[in-house]
């Protein structure tokens, strides 16, 4: 399985139209695609103007066939007005030779990304996924125990998530431009749920399985908070994100 992922900025008023694009156009259109599992728009529980678009394919070859049929520029074009301006500024001389300046447009950030593990092939979404959390945790690996780490998640890991209340679904993929990052995805009937399972001390036990895997600059970090007692932090650090479901649709 393949993972598109596209990180952008958008203006928070607007979310009532983009949904509308996605409903109307993004997803019909997609569901077409060979090879679409799943598409979904979630937002930011921290940043209101953050959102994130991810599509499941079956391959990398058929997201490929969708990323040179145009339609992914098509979306964008439809997308970019309601999309952020950044905090750049783009100056140049008018006719006049006067200055003029003009705010830069955020541009949203594809990433790909391989399955290394997952819980099994239907993505299962609740008829209102409004109601549903996407939660993202990112990890850095040792060089070399990419492999390792993906067969504790597979045999360890997997199973445990799914006897956790409200956890519908879970895998682990690999970022194609970075073979050390390892980004961890599970599906939750609701943020309660992800919040209960962080919280009840079973995230921590299962991170206790993999930890060796995990980067050398973080094993150092954990040891330096040994023994000093406080807080490190580092590069390399664990990243937890909660994400709202704004709309999706699981095509099989």
């Amino acid at each position: 399985m393949h993972l598109r992922l596209i990180q952008s900025k958008f203006k928070p008023q607007y979310l009532p139209i983009i949904r509308r694009i996605y409903d109307t156009k993004i997803i019909p259109e997609l569901k077409k695609m060979p090879g679409c599992l799943c598409v979904c728009l979630v937002k930011s529980d921290f940043h209101q103007d953050e959102g994130i678009s991810l599509s499941l394919w079956d391959s990398q070859e058929h997201a490929e066939a969708y990323a040179k049929s145009g339609l992914y520029e098509k979306f964008l074009s439809e997308i970019k007005p309601y999309l952020s301006d950044s905090s750049e500024w783009k100056i140049h001389l008018s006719e006049e030779l006067t200055l003029e300046y003009q705010p830069v447009q955020e541009e949203p950030v594809l990433k790909a990304y391989t399955t290394l593990a997952q819980d099994h092939d239907k993505i299962p979404l609740k008829e209102d996924v409004s109601l549903m959390c996407v939660r993202i945790l990112s990890l850095k690996i040792q060089t070399g125990k990419m492999d390792e780490f993906n067969k504790i998640y597979d045999e360890t890991i997997l199973p445990a998530l799914n006897k956790v209340k409200g956890c519908r679904y879970a895998f682990v993929t690999g970022n194609a431009e970075d073979p050390d990052e390892a980004l961890c995805l599970t599906l939750w009937d609701s943020k309660q749920d992800a919040i209960q399972f962080e919280s009840s001390g079973l995230f921590d036990q299962l991170i206790d399985q993999v930890r060796h895997t995990l980067s050398a600059l973080f094993q150092w970090k954990m040891g330096l908070e040994k023994d000093s007692s406080q807080k490190v932090v580092t590069s390399d650090d664990m990243s937890v994100k909660y994400y709202k479901m704004v709309t999706g649709k699981s095509f099989k």
